[in-house]
């Protein structure tokens, strides 16, 4: 765990995808072609928490959706990109916008369309019930699984590695 913490310290940009990482990967598709996805409300909070900090949070996902656009404005993520099929583009873009190199990054994803991307992170992380190969393929692995805590999981990680955790979970009791 240790190995996790140092490469979790050097963060300063998460990347989240969103079907099956923010979301348990239900897709719920009324009659008219409407979309829903459901939120777990501690992810984010989680996402809320790192907004105090120095790391920036984003969002790559294949699928365009407007309750995904609506749910990041409500948590202040600016860097939201989707219908991203190849998230590699999005990937290089935000690095170069940020000025960040490849160990700067971690990524968070469940899939195999996530792989190339998590192949070259600082950080990769696969949620709990992610695909076995992208397991295989993570430096640490979420206790909880997509869309139903995940999100804090990596939220709390990261604060963690900075000892800014305690402080702001005790904050909470003032």
């Amino acid at each position: 765990m240790q190995d996790i913490l140092e490469k979790a310290r050097e963060i300063r940009l998460v990347i989240f995808d969103i079907d099956g990482v923010l979301t348990d990967g239900s897709l719920f598709i009324d009659d008219d072609g409407r979309e829903y996805k459901a939120f777990h409300s501690r992810d984010g909070h989680g996402l809320v928490m790192l907004r105090d900090t120095d790391i920036t949070v984003a969002i790559i996902t294949g699928r365009s959706s407007e309750v995904v656009r609506i749910r990041m404005e409500s948590l202040g993520i600016e860097h939201v990109y989707q219908g991203q099929r190849d998230k590699r583009p999005a990937y290089a873009d935000l690095k170069a916008r940020l000025g960040l190199d490849d160990a700067a990054v971690a990524y968070v994803g469940d899939d195999i369309v996530d792989l190339p991307v998590m192949s070259r992170v600082g950080l990769a992380i696969a949620v709990g019930d992610a695909h076995p190969f992208v397991k295989q393929h993570a430096h640490w692995q979420t206790p909880s699984p997509g869309g139903r805590g995940a999100g804090r999981d990596v939220c709390e990680l990261l604060l963690q590695a900075r000892g800014l955790l305690d402080p702001m979970l005790r904050s909470y009791l003032e």
